[in-house]
């Protein structure tokens, strides 16, 4: 009995494995057969063992048992969006999120009621305003609070500056000095369908530019905003690798800092036709975000790209969180991926591969430099259209969109908000970076079809 477990059974290496696998095969060849490389160009093995690594992988030192369940509130009108934000933390909203349109938002009305000690705050501000930081610091010294600034995000949404360059740069210099913080829009990119890769490394060009401007950087703290996809265990090492990415980036400033993470589910692959599966895909989302190590976690409405906000929709979408963590126990382990060997070979292979293509971008001038000429934009469209051309031939799966549909299902009388691409004609800087559905094509043309 007091022998050790498994010690009668040898050992068998990759090597062994492998020449097995190649006996069964017949003749056919393992790589061609086996081995498959993903848009990133990442080769997936059919299995994965320790001998994959020189050295035993880093433990990871993210906190799976913290993550938190948040709620974002657009805030049109203040009293309104105080009571959704006490109805959302009543019914198990853990954090919020506020979109400030206007610095004419009362702070104090907004936050009437709502327990500041314990409930941590993004705020997402849609302008540039030293005078309301100011506001905002008043009202909430020593509380835990996220203000996102990202004058470069703006810039490539938009095609714009808020201002102008200059202006933009020496009012968010001001604005970190009061913050110390800034974020990254990096779910742009991913709804626009860049790969993982260029996810990737564009988000961490993005804060170098920052980083590039900032006087005094030893405390700074970086939020990336980042939306996840479906591709499961994909999306887990995403996190992963740009955390890493970040870390390394970090040291090179002599910054000690960790990044934040806040999740949202992509817009990518949501459908107006069998909605329902919406509610799929957003689940595994999620997953993919708590396991990837994000801090912060915001679910989508399942009818989020066709309807206005509802309290069954953000009641849903809520819930699954609140199942994940309490039902399913999401929030026991910290890091639950670390030691598994297919994420962190995958883990490794998207880091290399952003880095590079970082160091690319550095030696040609930056990521800036790169917007201005028009590079990011055009790489980012070549990598939507293969995906698109995947949809479109049926290889890039929505289920009830483009496998599986029913005929019958009837969307005309049931949009409340026009869920494709806007074209509006505006004078802009430079060509901004447009997000777009993979089944938008597809479902105008059910559209137009419709009885």
């Amino acid at each position: 009995m007091n022998k050790p477990l498994f010690d009668e059974f040898d050992s068998v290496s990759s090597k062994q494995w492998k020449q097995k696998i190649q006996f069964d095969l017949k003749g056919a060849d393992y790589n061609n057969t086996l081995i498959w490389n993903t848009n990133d160009n990442i080769s997936v093995k059919p299995f994965y063992h320790s001998d994959d690594f020189n050295e035993s992988p880093a433990p990871s030192n993210t906190k799976g048992t913290e993550w938190k369940i948040c709620e974002t509130i657009f805030v049109a009108d203040v009293e309104k969006s105080n009571l959704k934000a006490i109805d959302s933390l009543n019914r198990g909203a853990e954090s919020l999120r506020f979109t400030i349109p206007s610095k004419e938002i009362s702070i104090d009305h907004l936050l009437k009621n709502i327990d500041l000690s314990s409930v941590p705050i993004h705020f997402e501000l849609q302008f540039l305003s030293p005078d309301f930081i100011n506001k905002l610091h008043a009202i909430l010294a020593n509380k835990k609070i996220y203000i996102e600034n990202d004058i470069i995000g703006n810039l490539a949404k938009t095609g714009n500056w808020f201002s102008n360059l200059n202006d933009d740069f020496r009012t968010f210099e001001s604005i970190i000095k009061q913050t110390n913080s800034f974020s990254v829009n990096s779910s742009l990119y991913q709804n626009a369908g860049a790969n993982m890769t260029q996810q990737l490394a564009y988000s961490l060009a993005h804060a170098n530019e920052y980083l590039n401007h900032l006087d005094t950087k030893e405390s700074i703290q970086v939020i990336f905003n980042v939306s996840v996809g479906t591709n499961y265990f994909f999306e887990i090492a995403k996190l992963r690798a740009l955390r890493i990415l970040w870390q390394s980036l970090a040291s090179d400033y002599e910054i000690q800092t960790d990044c934040q993470i806040f999740a949202t589910p992509t817009k990518r692959n949501k459908t107006i036709y069998d909605y329902n599966t919406n509610l799929l895909r957003t689940t595994t989302e999620c997953m993919s975000a708590i396991l990837g190590g994000a801090n912060t976690i915001c679910n989508a409405p399942y009818d989020a790209i066709y309807h206005k906000n509802n309290e069954f929709g953000g009641r849903i979408a809520r819930n699954q969180l609140l199942v994940l963590k309490h039902e399913s126990f999401f929030d026991k382990v910290n890091n639950p991926s670390d030691g598994a060997y297919y994420i962190e070979s995958i883990t490794i292979q998207l880091a290399e591969k952003a880095l590079a293509l970082f160091k690319n971008i550095e030696a040609n001038g930056g990521f800036l430099k790169q917007l201005k000429e028009g590079t990011i934009q055009r790489k980012i469209k070549d990598s939507a259209a293969k995906e698109q051309n995947l949809f479109n031939v049926g290889e890039e799966v929505l289920l009830g969109t483009n496998k599986h549909p029913n005929e019958n299902d009837k969307m005309k009388d049931d949009l409340e908000l026009y869920p494709f691409v806007k074209t509006k004609s505006r004078k802009t800087l430079i060509q901004p970076i447009i997000e777009k559905r993979l089944a938008e094509n597809l479902e105008q043309k059910r559209l137009k079809n419709e009885n």
